[in-house]
């Protein structure tokens, strides 16, 4: 994790779970977290809707031009992304387990921007899987950033995240996970 904005939420909702699996949607205070914030979304896991956002922090919401409570996260994606995008979520929500993106993203004129996604698993009403917390957090601010809204996300890279495991500030030289869902901490791959 590269960002301090993900690295803090990931130590808050780490620190809020304690020994269960994820917190609970009632354990996270938004003033806790008030430094990232902006940075911050919840949404709802919902197949059908393609996981729509229940909440999104005013940085995230500036970076796509738009407010996106009620839009499907999986459509802020490029087509080739959005496959895996919800397979990621999927494994998230059903195994309990974090996971760290980086994508790129394009305004109008053609302009890059490299993005650091992270998304965790909420119990709400105790059941798990029904809400997942995240941050959004570009690797630099450009100039534009705010006046020319983000297209298409492509995903890079993504990493499963053990909570077991304390965050430090430099970044992993392991290489991306391989493409699989976690299950019963094996990795499992479809095939025949």
């Amino acid at each position: 994790m590269k960002h301090s904005s993900i690295r803090e939420l990931f130590d808050y909702w780490n620190e809020r779970r304690g020994l269960r699996a994820a917190p609970e949607r009632g354990d996270i205070e938004p003033g806790a977290i008030r430094r990232v914030l902006a940075d911050t979304f919840m949404l709802g896991f919902d197949r059908t809707s393609d996981h729509p956002f229940r909440l999104a922090g005013t940085r995230v919401c500036a970076a796509f031009g738009r407010e996106l409570k009620g839009q499907a996260f999986v459509g802020l994606w490029a087509a080739e992304s959005k496959e895996l995008i919800r397979d990621l979520l999927a494994v998230v929500a059903q195994e309990t387990i974090g996971v760290v993106v980086s994508a790129r993203g394009e305004n109008v004129e053609g302009e890059s921007l490299d993005i650091e996604v992270l998304i965790l698993p909420l119990s709400h009403h105790s059941r798990t899987g029904a809400r997942l917390l995240g941050a959004f957090a570009p690797a630099e601010t450009p100039y534009w950033l705010g006046s020319s809204a983000l297209g298409g996300l492509t995903l890079q890279t993504h990493r499963y995240l053990d909570p077991g495991l304390a965050v430090s500030a430099t970044p992993s030289l392991r290489p991306p996970a391989p493409i699989g869902r976690i299950r019963h901490g094996l990795m499992v791959y479809d095939g025949g």
